[in-house]
């Protein structure tokens, strides 16, 4: 019986990665980002779907925990804590209108679809960051890493991520239904531990790296994966949240040690995000999804112009022209993985309805796909508008 079940999990598994990797394909023909599909893999797979898989659902589950893990820990691995505290200070203003334009109608959709204040804070987050990963592919694909307008909206996605690491351990607190004094004091603790690390990295970052670092990549990697779950786990024991202690650790490692980290992280960081986005998928019955779809679109259409704005406001400051401040407005529009990562903890936490998780996946369809669209068309609208060629700037 135990050698059945365990042939129908490697079966069930073999299946969902082949898919996978079939879905991927797709995407990178067509180029956009795989996360669409990965989600409507998962609700084709998964609860109310077209075949249900019933023999994997731990692996995945603890897959995707570990997907979120690797998702938070690359990112951090991506900046210098010179970096983050340049960022913030050239782009405070900027960022600050992006988080009220961009979390507002997030709230304002939840609490009138009477999801409660747990509702709108998760919410305000799925509708608030952008996608940095779908962003920087759409900037690289387009050839406009070098543009005017780039660090602009770079700046803005540092802030949006500094955000998170406030944010997240606040909305786990709202989600475990603890009082106002103890989501400050979680809220302290993960204020407390951010100036802790950006210190620790400006100062002693090279003795954090030593620690990890090692010439042999087997060993390398069984250090920083090792390294990066037990902090994720002590984070998550404080309620600051595994995410968060996760992105810390990325930052605290710098220099070369960062750069090798990163080249032997991204195929893991895939395969397991990619289970993580099949699991939210899994989790969201499409039956659930026709109630919410106007909704999900009229988010979608409001938070598309919020984001243009933020974009072409941050860039005029910048002094980039009319078509620079159009293409940071749409770089800005894609959402993607940490909407999903805001969204699966809510539902995990069982602290939202079932309709939550329909929103959440639906809109996340709809800007994933949106921004590219948006990336691409922008100049050549813009060009047909004004009857000239444009400008390059």
């Amino acid at each position: 019986m135990v050698a059945h079940e365990t042939a129908l999990a490697l079966i069930q598994l073999g299946a969902v990665f082949f898919g996978l990797g079939l879905l991927g394909r797709v995407a990178a023909r067509i180029g956009m980002s795989p996360i669409p599909l990965y989600l409507l893999g998962g609700l084709i797979f998964g609860t109310g779907g077209l075949i249900e898989l019933n023999h994997v659902d731990e692996f995945i589950h603890l897959a995707s925990e570990i997907g979120v893990v690797l998702l938070l820990l690359l990112l951090g691995l991506e900046y210098t804590a010179n970096e983050l505290v340049t960022g913030l200070r050239s782009s405070w203003a900027a960022g600050v209108l992006d988080l009220v334009l961009n979390a507002t109608p997030g709230v304002i959709v939840a609490l009138m679809l009477g999801w409660g204040l747990t509702g709108a804070v998760a919410m305000a987050g799925v509708t608030y960051i952008s996608s940095s990963g779908i962003v920087a592919k759409v900037l690289g694909d387009l050839g406009r890493l070098g543009n005017r307008e780039t660090p602009t909206i770079l700046s803005i996605l540092v802030f949006e991520d500094l955000v998170m690491a406030a944010y997240l351990p606040v909305l786990t607190a709202v989600l475990a239904g603890v009082g106002f004094a103890a989501g400050l004091k979680t809220l302290g603790i993960a204020l407390a531990a951010v100036t802790i690390v950006l210190v620790v990295a400006l100062r002693y970052g090279r003795y954090v790296s030593m620690i990890v670092d090692s010439k042999d990549r087997e060993i390398f990697l069984l250090k920083l994966l090792g390294s990066a779950l037990l902090v994720a786990g002590v984070a998550s024991a404080l309620q600051v949240s595994a995410a968060v202690g996760a992105f810390l650790l990325g930052i605290a490692i710098s220099g070369s040690t960062a750069h090798t980290a990163t080249k032997i992280l991204e195929p893991l960081r895939d395969l397991f995000a990619a289970m993580f986005f099949v699991l939210f998928g899994l989790s969201t019955d499409p039956r659930s999804i026709p109630p919410v779809l106007g909704w999900a679109v009229v988010l979608a259409v409001v938070t598309v112009a919020t984001k243009m704005a933020t974009g072409w406001w941050a860039a005029k400051r910048a002094g980039a022209s009319k078509y620079g401040r159009a293409r940071a407005g749409t770089a800005l529009v894609a959402h993607g993985e940490f909407s999903i990562v805001i969204a699966g903890l809510a539902v995990t936490a069982g602290a939202v309805p079932a309709s939550f998780a329909a929103m959440a996946t639906t809109y996340v369809l709809i800007m994933a796909v949106l921004g590219p669209i948006a990336a691409r068309v922008v100049e050549p609208v813009l060009h047909r508008f004004d009857g000239r060629a444009p400008a390059v700037a």
